[in-house]
């Protein structure tokens, strides 16, 4: 089953877990990542639309769930990014609890889609990410966002030694790609990707 991303659109906006649509509809896939580390732009650049969602270079501005249909029932969510915040009442840690609330309770969850940027791969709170979504049996594909910004023999060694981490983590599916919406890399693995895993 191949979809068109090209038509995803805008669903709906939520402060938290419970108020996302039944888990028990459709199928979904989440994308989460430190802020600041490319995920609106993934977005953006799966689906060819610049403002699907609102790219910032000021990392902390999102606070919300941002949830995108493909076609009814198949959807995109989109975490704010974890690591930092400008609310001095909200810790910066706060949407990775979050994070890991939705893969204990998401039965629909398909997979995560784990953006890193490739020149500061696999922080803390990645880490503990992966943790998390091994223990729950969900399969991660892994962007290293950003690869424009390194030579290739560091876009090299360094997706080498992220997927070599991530592969002792766990037997569980990890897949570890270079990504660039500026040079249109990986865009295609992770569309075949997510067509694998909404076939089920």
């Amino acid at each position: 089953m191949k979809y068109n991303y090209h038509s995803t659109y805008f669903l709906v906006s939520v402060p938290e877990i419970c108020k996302l649509p039944n888990g028990k509809i459709g199928m979904e896939v989440a994308f989460v990542g430190y802020s600041n580390s490319g995920k609106s732009s993934a977005i953006n650049a799966l689906t060819y639309q610049k403002k699907l969602t609102k790219v910032s270079k000021t990392p902390g501005c999102t606070k919300l769930i941002n949830l995108f249909e493909v076609k009814p029932g198949i959807r995109l969510i989109d975490f704010p990014g974890y690591g930092y915040t400008k609310d001095i009442n909200m810790r910066k840690n706060c949407w990775h609890d979050i994070v890991c609330e939705y893969l204990e309770k998401r039965k629909n969850l398909k997979g995560l889609i784990l953006i890193m940027d490739i020149r500061y791969p696999v922080k803390n709170l990645d880490q503990k990410i992966i943790e998390s979504a091994l223990s729950m049996k969900v399969p991660i594909f892994t962007l290293l966002s950003k690869s424009d910004k390194v030579s290739r023999s560091i876009l090299k060694v360094t997706t080498q030694k992220v997927a070599q981490d991530m592969k002792i983590k766990g037997t569980t599916c990890i897949q570890v790609v270079p990504f660039s919406t500026v040079k249109k890399h990986g865009i295609e693995l992770l569309k075949i990707t997510l067509n694998n895993w909404f076939k089920y």
